[in-house]
């Protein structure tokens, strides 16, 4: 046993040592709660900088569809205009005339290649089937067909294709809707051949949403 006086004087009393364990024991659970709210508040910061970044990445994605899907509306016309030639060209005329069918082939070669742009980029066509329900998300309709091939109130004609890109509508397909046929004893008086034009099919209706 050490009989050096300074380390005697240094070492703590065994009641001091006692207290400043104690002090310590009850600092813990203090201490282990704050450490507990650090880490909670940690992990709070990086789930608010996590969601942040994903809200400005969609931003970022939603303001490049915007300006894509101006851009693809006007190559609608241009898609239109290239159809609404091909369905002017007669087939007795393909069948007599080489010209014209190269022309014509070439001008459905740049159709197919601008269709092949739309896929690219997720446009597709929004062509519904006659008889199919009418979708104010997806058609608009233009006018009302007399039919008795269809119920009531579905697509009966497609007017116009539309187009979409991803869940973006650029243009709804412009349809006629079904309706019942008037019975001829309330068909007015002259008879006459009817009207084929859109515009004389039926009443014009809007029910675009």
């Amino acid at each position: 046993m050490s009989n050096d006086p300074r380390k005697q004087k240094d070492a703590p009393a065994p009641a001091e040592e006692q207290g400043q364990q104690a002090a310590a024991a009850a600092e813990q659970p203090a201490l282990e709660a704050e450490l507990a709210e650090l880490k909670e508040r940690h992990l709070r910061t990086l789930a608010e900088l996590e969601n942040l970044h994903r809200r400005h990445a969609r931003e970022l994605e939603e303001m490049r569809k915007y300006a894509m899907s101006g851009f693809a509306r006007d190559l609608l016309e241009v898609a239109d205009n290239l159809r609404r030639a091909l369905e002017s060209v007669p087939q007795e005329a393909l069948e007599t005339d080489e010209l014209l069918r190269n022309l014509v082939t070439g001008v459905e070669m740049t159709e197919r290649q601008l269709l092949n742009v739309f896929e690219k980029y997720d446009i597709r066509r929004i062509e519904p089937e006659p008889g199919e329900p009418f979708s104010h998300e997806l058609h608009h309709a233009m006018y009302e067909v007399e039919t008795a091939d269809h119920r009531p109130g579905v697509v009966a004609e497609v007017m116009q294709v539309g187009y979409r890109m991803g869940d973006r509508l650029l243009r709804p397909a412009r349809v006629g809707i079904a309706k019942l046929p008037v019975p001829v004893a309330e068909q007015p008086a002259g008879g006459g051949e009817a009207e084929t034009a859109p515009e004389a099919r039926g009443r014009h209706i809007d029910t675009k949403a």
